[in-house]
């Protein structure tokens, strides 16, 4: 029986554990995602403070030609615990925090000062040029969520709390793999009925950009002892990922060697084309997916069902794939039983398929930056509007 793609990736995110949390130092969490809430201890600003250079006066002083005495100077830095008598003013600077008893900064342009004293040419409102404590983020605001993926700005924002290192989820450790005797790395030389290995560059990449440390073995030639010391290896990493040998052919031996290491799988055949033959388990806590040999269905296979599980893992909040709306550039058809992801181009709101559809298509892969989904018998029209799942 063929399950859903729904169903499969329920099934997959039911047998994910709970991710790991470790403290990192503040400078390293780009990128990483947090664990926990920040909740403001430290106001922002921490101080009412000036807005630019100028003169901290009363309002009510400050009116036009209207004369004050400037009666000392206050820079940024330590508070000089000044005060604003009648009549007076406070020579300060940009970021400078405010003398007692003033409620306005005179722009430095609209005085002239002279003998020690400032003639008011402008009048300044009560309030005017003065950032108030606690205006941007107050105590017991939150800062940041646990979920969220940590960048600049997010970070800095953190770093007004004085934290010098944040609890972040634990990427999780991935074991990359590929199966076939038939299979060279680059480099190597190639002899007849043999190719080149690509679906571990390709996964490595996925696996980094799912936010998770990839782990690249050595290919596995089709005997059982090699996929037993591979997988015996493999199993101290969070998840395995194995691009090919999960079908049911004499050669394809990884759910047989995975199951006397005492691993517990389901051999999935999913409603998905390109990929459906599919394999997930654990090993022990280890997670497994086994994925199809051409490089396209690894490709499709992965997205729907091994990045949501390792975005879980790795605890992130949201573990929907991305989204967009396209108009079709041209007519698209999928006569098929199963949902067809075809490969294109997306630019500017249109979606162009590009180069042959077919599972093995390695080259025409890589010309796509998007996905579009096709229901099974679908007929979609030039210029109908379909879904399609941005790449990059």
């Amino acid at each position: 029986m063929l399950l859903s793609e729904r169903e499969t990736l329920e099934r997959v995110l039911e047998s994910v554990q709970s991710p790991a949390v470790e403290e990192m130092p503040i400078w390293e969490c780009r990128d990483r995602i947090l664990a926990h809430d920040v909740i403001a201890s430290v106001a922002l600003p921490r101080f009412d403070n000036s807005t630019m250079d100028g003169y901290a006066v009363r309002a009510e002083d400050a009116i036009r030609g209207a004369r004050l005495m400037v009666g000392g100077e206050q820079a940024a830095g330590p508070d000089l615990g000044l005060s604003v008598a009648r009549g007076q003013a406070i020579r300060i600077y940009t970021g400078a925090p405010i003398p007692r008893h003033a409620d306005a900064v005179l722009m430095q342009e609209d005085a002239d000062l002279r003998d020690g004293v400032i003639l008011v040419r402008d009048s300044v409102s009560r309030g005017e040029n003065i950032r108030v404590r606690g205006g941007d983020l107050c105590e017991g605001q939150k800062v940041a969520s646990g979920g969220s993926i940590l960048r600049g700005p997010q970070l800095a924002a953190i770093g007004s709390q004085g934290l010098s290192e944040l609890p972040v989820f634990r990427r999780p450790r991935v074991a990359i793999l590929a199966t076939g005797s038939e299979l060279r790395s680059q480099g190597e030389p190639i002899g007849a009925g043999e190719i080149y290995e690509t679906n571990r560059i390709m996964l490595a990449d996925l696996v980094a950009g799912s936010g998770s440390v990839g782990r690249i073995f050595d290919i596995v030639p089709d005997t059982e002892e090699a996929h037993l010391k591979s997988f015996g290896l493999a199993r101290d990493c969070d998840v395995i990922v194995v691009a090919g040998g999960v079908s049911v052919g004499e050669k394809d031996l990884v759910k047989p060697t995975l199951q006397k290491l005492g691993a517990k799988l389901d051999l999935w055949r999913v409603a998905v084309k390109p990929g459906k033959p599919f394999m997930f388990g654990r090993l022990g806590r280890t997670l497994v997916f086994g994925l199809p040999g051409n490089p396209v269905s690894a490709f499709v296979t992965f997205l729907l069902f091994a990045r949501p599980a390792l975005w879980k893992l790795g605890g992130r909040s949201s573990l929907e794939l991305p989204h967009g709306r396209a108009r079709l550039a041209e007519a698209l058809v999928n006569r098929g039983g199963r949902p067809h992801y075809l490969r294109g181009d997306y630019k500017e709101g249109v979606f162009k398929p590009v180069g042959r559809q077919e599972s093995h298509a390695l080259f025409a892969l890589s010309q796509a930056n998007a996905l579009c989904r096709l229901e099974p018998d679908q007929i979609a029209a030039a210029d109908s509007i379909v879904d399609v799942i941005p790449l990059f």
